[in-house]
């Protein structure tokens, strides 16, 4: 007797879409969406795709209906509640188009909770396109199945984002002079992680930094990483130690 096949497939498309979703909505999609999966992925009425909304989780619907750029869908059932990821922030000083570019999705997908450009003085991309971003984190969101978007926020300059630090959130600053391997540093959500420009961190702001409160000095290796790296390798090394990669 043949196996029935899994539903919905593996293939699927998986779209965000920013209205709320719930059994009785019908959400039309149109735009660049529409022409994705319209003339792409070639959907037509009664195929399956999967929705989230970073409100309620994510959602099967079907296609009811298509025009020549839009498509009504309609909702079937609740797949995934909303997650709860790991309260960790990125704080990361941006680097050029694609590198940035980098850093964000692979932030997204490692499953951090915000993401904070901080400008320093040998920050080099001062000025952010926001909307670029917010659609990288979307598209790296439903590619790796995520139903919550990590947060977004405006670029802060060093000293202000000390200034304004939340007493009981932990900071892990990536020093290039030296630190504690972060797995010996209790650092518990809520945590964050700061990683410099390239160039690197001025001695005026390390000698900043080593004096807060807040501050955790940690060391990622022995080899100089790009900003880019290490960013994202130290990201790797706190979701295996306290975030959702431990199994705790």
């Amino acid at each position: 007797m043949p196996a029935t096949p899994a539903w919905p497939p593996a293939s699927t498309p998986r779209l965000f879409v920013d209205v709320p979703l719930n059994p009785g909505a019908a959400p039309v999609i149109d735009g660049n969406s529409a022409h994705y999966l319209l003339n792409v992925m070639r959907l037509k009425v009664g195929d399956p795709i999967l929705l989230f909304d970073n409100l309620s989780g994510e959602w099967l619907a079907v296609v009811a209906d298509t025009a020549k750029r839009s498509l009504t869908l309609r909702i079937e059932r609740q797949t995934r509640a909303i997650e709860q990821v790991p309260d960790l922030w990125l704080c990361f000083a941006p680097v050029k188009k694609a590198r940035l570019d980098w850093i964000i999705e692979k932030a997204t997908e490692l499953g951090v909770a915000r993401l904070q450009p901080v400008i320093t003085e040998r920050t080099i991309v001062e000025r952010i396109k926001q909307e670029r971003l917010e659609a990288q984190i979307v598209e790296a969101c439903e590619q790796c199945g995520r139903t919550a978007l990590p947060t977004l926020a405006e670029p802060v300059k060093l000293p202000q984002l000390l200034k304004d630090w939340p007493a009981d959130r932990a900071l892990l600053f990536a020093d290039e002079a030296g630190g504690v391997p972060l797995a010996e540093v209790a650092a518990p959500a809520p945590a964050a992680i700061l990683t410099g420009p390239e160039g690197g961190f001025t001695a005026r702001e390390r000698d900043m930094l080593v004096a807060h409160a807040s501050i955790h000095r940690i060391a990622l290796g022995p080899r100089i990483l790009r900003a880019e790296t290490a960013a994202i390798a130290a990201v790797g090394l706190w979701m295996a130690q306290h975030g959702d990669w431990s199994g705790k």
